[in-house]
């Protein structure tokens, strides 16, 4: 039976959207998980991949639904590079205060030297644009993501 925590933003993400609307725009379903733009855009194109179920660690999904997880993230990462043309994608899963698995999307670039050769912030405040940019910027992912499909 499919586990759901009550106070999990992403296992309540229908009954109660403004518990990830405070970090988060959700983008869309994608097989395995759901993605949303986090609203933090230091980095363009920033984004989670959450697990359809309430699961805490990677050791709790059978080597199906891992590989199933894990394709939904490469998936992303493709849309991201096609999208944005980072040098790189950094992929982040902490989970010590939200311990719903899901993953950290960040991508990097060379040029900005903000962060680049070291480990991306969680400071959830740093850079939130508004909501025309956050739909721009998660329109840009949506339409890269039916093209690497």
């Amino acid at each position: 039976m499919k586990h759901i925590d009550t106070s999990c933003a992403y296992c309540m993400k229908n009954e109660n959207p403004s518990l990830y609307e405070k970090f988060g725009v959700l983008l869309t379903e994608l097989p395995h998980s759901t993605l949303y733009l986090f609203k933090e855009q230091s980095h363009k194109g920033r984004c989670i991949v959450a697990y359809s179920e309430h699961v805490s660690e990677i050791v709790n999904l059978s080597k199906e639904e891992m590989n199933g997880f894990f394709e939904d993230v490469q998936l992303v990462a493709k849309a991201l590079h096609l999208a944005f043309h980072p040098n790189k994608v950094n992929y982040g899963m902490y989970g010590d205060t939200g311990s719903h698995l899901h993953m950290h999307l960040c991508p990097k670039y060379a040029d900005d030297e903000f962060e680049w050769g070291s480990v991306f912030q969680m400071d959830p405040n740093r850079n939130k644009p508004d909501a025309s940019v956050l739909k721009e910027t998660g329109d840009k992912i949506l339409e890269a993501l039916k093209q690497v499909k």
